[in-house]
């Protein structure tokens, strides 16, 4: 008979404590976290859910949130990122961890811009509403985990390049976060080239290839200026070179007043295959796009 009474008191707990989940739950204090991964210069964004009770406090009491990165005891844990404008928050995290979500309605959200090898290990999460709320989540932590950076950038090619005629080229980095520092593009090609319009993720460049920028290499370069991280991808350039052939002249002889008329009948297009064209010596431009342009 005690058994059963103590199952359904906690079976009446816990189904109260789901239902207070979003207007914090009566005497309950508890995270909802799930470990994050990134790659190094990218963002890793941390959705987090927080409960407290209503003790003390009323919908118009503002809530202070604070994540700490663990240490090897608790005052070494070290503050890096809170909504509390007379929190101090360590030097290496500032401008790039950024608690997002509101405590006040129980968001703990977090996001980390320009992520580092270094930020990989292990935070916790602290709340303060009114004189009584005033507690530090240290059964629910958060892992985070900053691996290297594996994305290449993606070459996108307008149409058939064609020699002597401008062609536009896109290098875009879509798996970089628009929040985070903006990226640097490079490129470098042996043909002749003028930048375009940039975006905060994409580089546009303009070629105007010549027979012997067959088969060559574009490379388009990406650096992320918050970690000095680099990654690249090049392609070899197919050039087709369009010329006009006569395919059928005839002439036409007027003995009258011992005049001679040429009559040139239709051409037509026909492409040439580049090996077959004079060739000359290449040379490497090399053009940037940083985050100012």
């Amino acid at each position: 008979m005690l058994l059963l009474l103590l199952a359904l008191l906690w079976g009446t707990e816990g189904a109260e404590g789901q239902r207070g989940a979003g207007r914090g739950p009566q005497g309950h204090y508890w995270l909802q976290v799930q470990d994050a991964k990134g790659q190094e210069g990218l963002c890793v964004r941390v959705s987090c859910r927080c409960f407290y009770p209503r003790e003390g406090w009323s919908e118009s009491t503002p809530a202070l949130g604070y994540w700490f990165r663990k240490g090897a005891g608790v005052q070494q844990d070290v503050l890096v990122a809170t909504n509390n404008p007379d929190g101090k928050v360590r030097q290496e995290s500032q401008g790039r961890f950024r608690l997002f979500g509101n405590p006040q309605d129980y968001d703990c959200s977090l996001d980390v811009r320009d992520a580092r090898r270094g930020d990989s290990g292990t935070y916790v999460f602290r709340v303060e509403r009114g004189p009584s709320v005033r507690y530090t989540y240290t059964r629910d932590q958060l892992s985070v985990r900053v691996t290297a950076l594996t994305q290449t950038p993606d070459i996108l090619i307008s149409g058939t390049l064609e020699s002597g005629r401008p062609s536009n080229l896109t290098c875009s980095v879509p798996w970089a976060c628009a929040w985070g520092t903006p990226p640097i593009f490079s490129w470098t090609s042996a043909a002749l080239a003028s930048l375009g319009p940039k975006t905060h993720l994409s580089s546009v460049l303009t070629l105007t290839p010549r027979l012997q920028d067959h088969g060559t290499d574009l490379t388009c370069q990406v650096t992320l200026p918050g970690t000095g991280v680099t990654t690249m991808r090049t392609i070899h350039l197919n050039v087709f070179y369009l010329y006009k052939k006569t395919f059928n002249v005839y002439f036409m002889l007027c003995l009258k007043k011992h005049r001679v008329q040429v009559v040139e009948g239709p051409r037509e297009r026909e492409t040439q295959n580049p090996k077959q064209a004079p060739g000359s010596e290449l040379s490497a431009h090399s053009l940037m796009q940083g985050s100012n342009s």
